[in-house]
């Protein structure tokens, strides 16, 4: 391990104890999700914050020092660069784990897009392939693929956003079901595989292969049909290691990846994570593990240097130094109305 490894995890050790767990903050319409909290900012605008829960099996698993800091600034990263393709819903980044975006309404279908076939759950493409399919989600699948095969050309295998579960859905499903207008349907798949494929593009130059990962379109207040929610982070995306993939798959191994299946395999090796009502509390060892492969990725990803210096440790919680960030420009928009 490099020197900055370990500069990196006393980095993490010490903010163990200042993570972001909730937010209450002095606005209204408050909203939580698994992972993120969502503010409305204004009729137009919401404050959308990223949190270091670590969710899985349905549940919080744990909080993850920086992890909040590093999906919110990836996705910021990411919506930089890809303004030439579609527009995004971000209007600022007032706090490293906070962002204000734009209201938009959200399309109710989430656009997954896999460049390899690949997997180990229920809804992987690989489980269903070698359980026998050969069509998913309207997509005609050739007999021979491998598993972590990439495939011939990336495949759109959108799903429903649902109450209580997404489903597998087909193009023309989509369309016959009412879910989005053929027009809707025809601009956003195209974006989301412009998208995927620039996203390709810029991860093989920091030596990263950009696997797979899912998209969520709105339309604005003018009628422009725009990326939201978040962009080719380490949550909504797979990532593998490009060196070490064609000598792995060629001896049928797994490729090299940096995510976070090993906390998930330590909690199913220690207890029932989907039935047991109270959860052991993740070794810290295994903590600060997943956050410096949170905060590599961040690096790899955006080819920049995590910045530590921007967030919060020991003197204060990143949750506290966001309610004064909220009520500091509050205040300023006050004062210049």
């Amino acid at each position: 391990m490099h020197d900055i490894y370990k500069e990196y995890r006393e980095r993490i050790a010490l903010q163990l104890a200042h993570t972001m767990q909730e937010t209450d903050l002095p606005l209204e319409d408050k909203k939580v999700g698994k992972v993120r909290d969502s503010y409305r900012w204004d009729d137009g605008h919401l404050l959308l914050v990223t949190t270091d829960r670590q969710s899985a099996f349905d549940r919080v698993l744990a909080a993850i020092p920086f992890k909040g800091a590093v999906l919110n600034l990836t996705s910021a990263w990411w919506f930089g660069q890809t303004g030439h393709i579609v527009k995004n819903h971000l209007v600022s980044v007032p706090h490293p784990n906070a962002s204000l975006v734009l209201s938009c309404n959200v399309f109710p279908i989430e656009m997954v897009v896999r460049g390899y076939i690949t997997g180990t759950t229920d809804t992987s493409l690989w489980t269903h392939y070698e359980n026998g399919a050969r069509t998913y989600c309207g997509n005609d699948l050739p007999e021979g693929l491998r598993k972590n095969q990439k495939l011939e050309r990336p495949l759109l295998t959108p799903t429903t956003k649902e109450a209580v579960h997404d489903r597998p859905i087909s193009p023309a499903e989509i369309v016959s079901e009412g879910w989005m207008t053929e027009a809707d349907w025809k601009i956003v798949s195209q974006k989301a595989l412009e998208l995927f494929e620039f996203g390709q593009e810029q991860a093989a130059k920091n030596g990263l292969i950009l696997v797979d990962t899912k998209y969520e379109f709105g339309r604005d207040s003018d009628g422009n049909i725009r990326i939201i929610d978040e962009l080719h982070t380490p949550d909504s995306s797979r990532y593998w290691i490009a060196d070490t993939y064609a000598d792995r798959f060629s001896r049928g191994e797994e490729p090299e990846n940096i995510d976070k299946e090993f906390l998930r395999l330590w909690f199913r090796k220690v207890c029932d994570p989907y039935h047991d009502e109270v959860l052991p509390k993740a070794p810290q060892e295994l903590v600060v593990e997943l956050s410096l492969r949170y905060i590599r990725l961040y690096e790899m990803i955006t080819g920049q240097q995590f910045p530590f210096e921007t967030i919060t440790d020991r003197e204060k919680s990143s949750a506290e130094e966001l309610v004064r960030t909220v009520n500091r420009l509050r205040t300023q928009g006050s004062r210049e109305e």
